[in-house]
């Protein structure tokens, strides 16, 4: 059994607590990754306390020493973490205060670990969410470097999974660029609501000690403060929107992966991933598996998981503080470090990926992707689209039967269906003309995707900059 003395809260209770119980309600397993925020905190609050004449200069000076040789030894590896002492903040006051005496006792005053467990949390969504976007940055600029490099190949576009229209790969990739590049805005988003100080709350009231929240704010980098204490204890809205914001981003990435599996597929056979990035089979020698992409689509349901679980956790909270909201941690550090990792994997798998540009540019041709410019071939000479469309529909199904592709045709076979046909029809459904036609904003012309690629990178430049990366 615990000494009940031990407890930095214990006066009031008679009875020991429960080993089963210290060990289901200790957070320190997986909050101790908050220490830096938690001490960087705790020297702001000091600062503060000293300059509002709460506590001395002397105190404030050994707490601010104290700490800064406690985060020092956690860096190092070399500090002890009791589960007893239940979570991150009793472990680093206790420690303080075994070393400095008194001194560190009085670090908590005006302070709850409730309003203490928000800052931090605040503080370390606000410090990941930029590392993330560093991460969104680079993975859009592999992204961009990948279509840059293979900006003139030709490859089927589809729906339905079905051959659809002749486009550039390099369209292709730009697609998922702009995926990232909306990401990229959402967490901006998360940011900005992460970005607001709750330290000074106290439990759920405030505190009647003559505090200085604006210093605080000013000494922890925070743009704004919350203006309702029980909201500021209570608020895990950026905890669930930097969830959203990552569960939407791996969707992203897992609607990559699965394009990425299937061309690596003896069926599409378009890309081949670097032997560094796929696996072999224990049983069949010729297996090449394309692992990482595998994983991110299967990882992209554990986040979603995860922002499922806080929507539930808080669905029923009254306010302000439950201990249930010790439950918003796990799942927040997990899906971090998925994202953080599936964005650096999905980088270095784009810079090895070759891309097979002979058996996309077979697939386009041994195909039908260029129905569309036939009935537009016809639109453009003034016949209804309604009308072209049954005829270049009529053509396909009288090639399906031949065993033929459009290409296959003579120009005088097309005059058959329609006297609007000309000697330049064989040109105008080459699958480099069907996509340098596409010239709409937006499209798939070889003018767009230039267009598309310099804006990215334009973007992808002032994006970075705005983080400071």
């Amino acid at each position: 059994m615990t000494d009940t003395n031990k407890k930095l809260w214990g006066g009031r209770f008679e009875k020991t607590t429960d080993e089963m119980i210290n060990e289901f309600q200790a957070s320190i397993g997986f909050d101790k990754r908050l220490y830096r925020e938690d001490i960087d905190g705790s020297i702001a609050h000091a600062a503060m306390l000293a300059k509002q004449k709460i506590i001395s200069d002397d105190d404030r000076d050994r707490i601010i020493d104290g700490l800064k040789k406690i985060r020092a030894e956690i860096d190092e590896g070399k500090f002890d973490f009791s589960v007893e002492l239940e979570d991150i903040h009793m472990n680093i006051e206790k420690a303080l205060t075994d070393r400095i005496g008194d001194a560190g006792a009085r670090l908590h005053t005006a302070r709850s670990r409730n309003d203490q467990v928000a800052l931090d949390m605040h503080l370390h969504v606000k410090r990941q969410t930029r590392e993330v976007q560093r991460l969104i940055v680079d993975l859009r600029r592999a992204l961009v470097d990948c279509a840059s490099k293979h900006r003139d190949v030709i490859m089927p576009g589809y729906t339905h999974l079905q051959r659809a229209q002749p486009i550039l790969f390099a369209h292709h990739i730009l697609a998922y660029a702009s995926m990232l590049a909306r990401d990229f805005a959402r967490f901006d988003g998360v940011y900005r609501r992460a970005d607001i100080m709750p330290l000074g709350a106290g439990a759920l009231a405030g505190t009647t000690l003559p505090i200085d929240r604006q210093m605080t704010a000013r000494l922890l980098d925070f743009d704004r403060i919350y203006d309702n204490s029980l909201d500021a204890v209570s608020d895990r809205d950026y905890v669930m929107e930097f969830l959203a914001a990552a569960s939407i981003l791996m969707v992203h990435l897992s609607r990559l992966s699965e394009e990425i599996i299937l061309w690596c597929s003896r069926e599409f056979s378009f890309v081949e991933l670097d032997d560094a990035h796929c696996t072999g089979s224990s049983m069949m020698p010729q297996k090449k598996n394309p692992d990482v992409p595998e994983l991110v689509r299967g990882k992209t349901g554990r986040v979603i998981g995860h922002l499922m679980s806080m929507l539930t956790t808080v669905k029923a909270l009254p306010l302000a503080y439950n201990k249930d909201l010790q439950e918003d941690k796990e799942g927040l550090f997990d899906a971090i470090d998925t994202i953080k990792f599936s964005l650096l994997v999905f980088a270095q798998l784009l810079d090895g990926m070759k891309i097979k540009v002979e058996n996309m540019r077979r697939a386009v041709e041994e195909d039908f992707s260029n129905a569309t410019d036939l009935a537009d071939y016809l639109v453009r000479r003034g016949m209804p689209f309604r009308e072209t469309h049954s005829i270049a529909g009529r053509i396909v199904h009288d090639c399906i039967a031949r065993g033929i592709y459009l290409k296959d045709m003579t120009v005088d076979e097309y005059k058959k269906y329609s006297p609007l046909f000309d000697d330049d029809v064989l040109e105008a459904i080459k699958p480099e003309t069907c996509v340098a036609n596409r010239n709409s904003l937006g499209g798939t012309s070889y003018r767009q995707v230039e267009r598309q690629i310099e804006s990215h990178r334009k973007q992808i430049d002032e994006d970075r900059k705005s983080i400071g990366a």
